[in-house]
């Protein structure tokens, strides 16, 4: 199914590497007018080289989901540069390895204020803006959990909490947003190769991992694109407060 995104404008945070990365660009392919805020400007200049090269649209904002204010400037400059933003993709995230019993305050205290207050008051100021605008029905939120927002990884307690604290967000959110039209969805991807994980999957431990899932493998970005472009689209109208796992069944292991 090929979905045409043209007359969207989508903000992704996260957007400098990994799976916020991809999606930008896949947004892009699919006719979006894409800001991507994270906060490696230079990582996002080479981002936005490659989609202008293909002809896409794009701008680049420097964005810290922990800053309250940085938030509301990404969304400035995404109004100035193509108008209202109409799909979010709440993507930054962070992981903190190690234990329960290991995890320092200050570690855990960034895990959390990155993985669901930035997450929060990302969705948040898009609500807000979106209500105040002609055509709020047109609102697609969509938050990214994990595979860890629907079971515990081991050793990585914080991590899964963070993820399942944001799959019911997206449920509250969607509930609360109703009435205005926007929707808002949660996907909770599998493991998938990202600059926060490559080195973990390629070391022994990451390598039995591998070996316990279903397909006994990991998943690649693009296998995300057909669901984020639905969501995304006008064609799902009619779909709000949903948890989507797309995990090649490693949630069920």
């Amino acid at each position: 199914m090929s979905i045409d995104l043209s007359g969207r404008v989508a903000l992704v945070t996260g957007a400098s590497s990994g799976l916020g990365r991809h999606l930008s660009i896949s947004l892009a392919a699919a006719g979006a007018s894409v800001v991507a805020g994270a906060r490696r400007r230079d990582k996002l200049e080479a981002l936005a080289g490659e989609v202008r090269t293909v002809g896409g649209k794009i701008e680049i904002v420097e964005l810290d989901v922990e800053n309250e204010a940085s938030i509301i400037a990404a969304y400035d400059k995404a109004e100035r540069a193509f108008g209202i933003v109409d799909v979010v993709l709440a993507n930054a995230g962070l992981n903190s390895a190690g234990a329960a019993l290991e995890l320092d305050n200050d570690a855990l205290g960034q895990l959390l204020r990155v993985n669901i207050q930035g997450v929060y008051l990302t969705a948040r100021e898009a609500a807000r803006r979106l209500i105040k605008s002609p055509s709020p029905e047109r609102g697609r939120i969509i938050l990214l959990g994990s595979v860890g927002s629907l079971r515990p990884l081991a050793g990585l307690t914080a991590y899964s909490m963070s993820k399942a604290a944001v799959a019911m967000m997206g449920k509250g959110l969607a509930r609360e947003w109703a009435r205005y039209g926007i929707n808002v969805n949660t996907i909770c991807p599998g493991w998938i190769v990202t600059e926060l994980n490559e080195e973990w999957l390629a070391s022994e431990g990451g390598q039995k991992l591998i070996k316990s899932f279903p397909r006994r493998r990991v998943m690649k970005p693009k296998d995300l694109d057909g669901l984020v472009h639905f969501l995304a689209s006008d064609e799902s109208a009619s779909i709000s407060g949903g948890v989507f796992a797309i995990d090649e069944a490693q949630s069920l292991a």
